[in-house]
């Protein structure tokens, strides 16, 4: 990768470090989730910077952005759009909704009901939306990048498998440490300096990187690897239901990004174990006597799965 491209990635991460301090990790993740070209769902309690490390994000990679806050009355029409009767041009005419924007801020994407979140899985796959029976493209790229509160929270809708499978990855940001509370609790307003974020990438500098994450090469002996854990996962030993073709090409996709990340052009195995639970464990459920959470099975079953 030309000193260029790895400067500014160095630039992009050190910018959202500056935002959502003493998260690196997470950050990285999310980085790395972007350049694979997949959506992000961002999980955890109210008030860790959900929705700043969102904007954060969507300023930093240069894109359009719209923030849709979900509620439990929001209609599939209020993200999707549409037709209203123009008397001048005696027609009806299309009005956009919010989800025609390159990043769509799905904010407490697990507060509207099943019937308007099921509204963005054709526009997570397929990247177009169909209205009144007209198919609409949508702008090139297109991310969603949702939060969501835990589900014991009042007011919530437990996402459906489908859905969740249409996030490349999920994160979850948790409580600062001390230090990084303290810095949070001196410092500057976190929203302040997201409007205050000049971008570091255009459109046409993260395509070329996307397509730059495919040419990450992945060995032969590396691709057994990733098919060993989709194996184990298949099982019966550590999950009810096991990972599909399409988890298994997220985890290669984001092994790549992971990689490119670290400055090499081949995917290690490290870049496998780092993105792993990020990128399977909102698709599994653990088997009912684990004892365990999914995120803490998947380490379990890395570390039960021998390296290549």
């Amino acid at each position: 990768m030309p000193m260029q491209a790895q400067q500014q990635l160095k630039a992009l991460l050190d910018q959202l470090n500056t935002v959502i301090v003493g998260k690196r990790d997470q950050v990285q993740d999310c980085v790395a989730c972007l350049l694979a070209g997949g959506h992000l769902l961002i999980e955890d309690v109210p008030g860790v910077g959900k929705t700043t490390l969102a904007h954060a994000l969507s300023r930093s990679f240069g894109l359009h952005f719209s923030r849709v806050q979900f509620t439990a009355d929001m209609m599939p029409s209020d993200l999707s759009g549409v037709s209203i009767y123009e008397r001048a041009k005696e027609a009806f005419v299309f009005h956009p909704g919010p989800i025609f924007a390159q990043v769509l801020l799905a904010d407490e994407i697990n507060r509207a009901s099943p019937k308007t979140q099921s509204a963005l899985l054709e526009a997570m796959e397929e990247k177009q939306v169909t209205v009144e029976g007209e198919t609409r493209p949508l702008p090139s790229p297109f991310f969603v990048i949702a939060t969501q509160n835990p589900h014991d929270q009042l007011g919530t809708f437990a996402l459906p498998e489908s859905q969740l499978d249409r996030f490349l990855m999920r994160i979850s940001l948790g409580y600062p440490d001390r230090a990084a509370e303290r810095e949070l609790l001196s410092g500057a307003d976190r929203r302040g300096m997201v409007e205050s974020l000049q971008s570091t990438l255009t459109p046409i500098e993260l395509d070329w990187l996307q397509r730059k994450v495919l040419e990450v090469h992945a060995a032969p002996p590396l691709l057994d690897y990733v098919q060993d854990l989709v194996a184990a996962s298949r099982s019966g030993r550590w999950f009810l239901q096991g990972l599909s073709p399409r988890a298994g090409i997220a985890v290669v996709r984001a092994a790549k990004a992971q990689a490119m990340l670290s400055g090499r052009d081949y995917v290690a195995p490290d870049d496998v174990q780092a993105i792993l639970p990020q990128t399977v464990a909102h698709r599994l459920i653990p088997v009912g006597d684990a004892g365990r959470g999914p995120i803490e099975q998947v380490r379990a079953m890395l570390e039960a799965v021998p390296l290549p």
